[in-house]
């Protein structure tokens, strides 16, 4: 494996780099108070930055077709999503932010000429946003057999039913459209029940019924929403792929997405303990600077060699899935889902330590970076369910080999 990347790659991290020390960094408060001031409405911060950022080239980075993208490997966007994640606020900047990076894969991907003129093309330039309607909250969603809404054929029609919730992006006003999975045929085999298809927001019988909070964190205007899909009526064409392919079409969508929550991860960890060195650097306790307890250096050296680990960790992923496909990597992908957060964690805990009462306050961003990465550990599978696959596969590698009966 070769992690040396290309000068076109160091030159769009170098680029990046610049972009998020000029703009983005120094825009985090005015962000947050433009947000206290009107909770629900888009920012206009985030809207100037987004001219700058596709004027800079530094647009739709994530996706790998030349076509719509900037025609990168998995590998090649790993590091620039690291230097994203940094700030809550620089993904959406250029064009790279969850789910609307998942949704637009997924129409690149599966979508028809009609779908992606309609809802792809918007996507792209950033003119509407997009939500991801696959949990609910009356079934264990871990296990996505278990999901009980319905996509119902009806003559030229679709008729949809069902409670999602963690439909993250659906408080946004800019929100036009969900990809939503549901069952078509709940006699089929259980990987061949459920099929995703496009649902308009603005559809008749949709609902969004309340945002949920993360830890007390709305994340306005994007926000999480739970949505009541009430006989809503879609044209047959919205389908996507075809009946019967929606686990098909959510592994396409979520080996990539993966990859970059964890890259963001990284980079979250990473700026957490540039911000805890620099920390104790300058306060003193007990007659000597924080830099100089040994509790403290430990904290630092062992945060520094676990962002290492888990970053070679994500980049063998992303290297293997460029290679191999995303079936081949799945066992990569599943120890980076539940490493990385977990990593990041760690860190970002260290680093509120250091920083005493301000670390838990509004004054620094790892209160809220520790709250959105905790989500990670249960979004796109909890860690028991990749823990689980990958126990799996490995015990398969060395079960015994049954040998047949003797025959007498």
């Amino acid at each position: 494996m070769n992690f040396d990347f290309s000068e076109k790659i160091k030159d769009l991290q170098r680029s990046l780099q610049a972009f998020m020390d000029e703009h983005i960094y120094s825009n985090e408060q005015r962000l947050e108070a433009e947000i206290d001031r009107n909770r629900w409405t888009p920012s206009k911060i985030i809207e100037e930055l987004k001219l700058k950022a596709r004027a800079a080239g530094l647009w739709n980075l994530f996706l790998p077709g030349n076509e719509h993208g900037a025609g990168l490997t998995n590998l090649e966007y790993a590091p620039l999503c690291e230097i994203m994640g940094r700030s809550a606020m620089a993904a959406e900047v250029f064009n790279c932010s969850a789910p609307d990076t998942g949704n637009m894969e997924v129409l690149a991907r599966y979508g028809t000429p009609e779908q992606k003129a309609l809802w792809l093309k918007p996507l792209l330039a950033a003119e509407i946003r997009s939500c991801f309607a696959m949990t609910e909250p009356a079934v264990a969603s871990s296990d996505a057999t278990n999901i009980e809404a319905s996509i119902r054929r009806v003559g030229e029609e679709y008729v949809i039913n069902g409670r999602k919730w963690w439909t993250s992006g659906a408080g946004d006003p800019r929100c036009k459209i969900a990809i939503f999975m549901g069952k078509t045929d709940p006699s089929a085999a259980p990987h061949k029940q459920q099929s995703m298809i496009l649902v308009p927001m603005e559809a008749p019988g949709v609902k969004v019924v309340r945002l949920l909070t993360v830890f007390g964190y709305d994340h306005a205007p994007h926000g999480h929403g739970e949505v009541t899909f009430e006989k809503v009526r879609v044209p047959a064409s919205n389908i996507l792929l075809g009946e019967g392919r929606g686990f098909e079409i959510a592994q396409g969508r979520l080996g990539p997405g993966r990859i970059h929550h964890c890259m963001r991860c990284i980079g979250a960890a990473e700026r957490a303990l540039e911000t805890m060195c620099k920390r104790v650097h300058s306060r003193v306790a007990f007659g000597k600077t924080l830099a100089e307890q040994g509790t403290i250096r430990a904290d630092i050296a062992n945060s520094r060699m676990e962002i290492e680990q888990a970053r070679l960790l994500v980049l063998k992923a992303a290297y293997k899935m460029d290679i191999a496909g995303n079936k081949a990597a799945r066992d990569e992908i599943a120890m980076i889902k539940v490493v990385v957060p977990n990593v990041t964690l760690q860190v970002l805990d260290r680093a509120i330590q250091a920083h005493g009462g301000a670390g838990v306050s509004q004054d620094t961003f790892l209160a809220g970076a520790w709250a959105s990465v905790r989500t990670l550990r249960l979004a796109d599978g909890p860690d028991q369910v990749h823990t689980e696959s990958i126990a799996k596969h490995e015990l398969a590698k060395w079960a015994p080999k049954t040998t047949p009966p003797a025959r007498h």
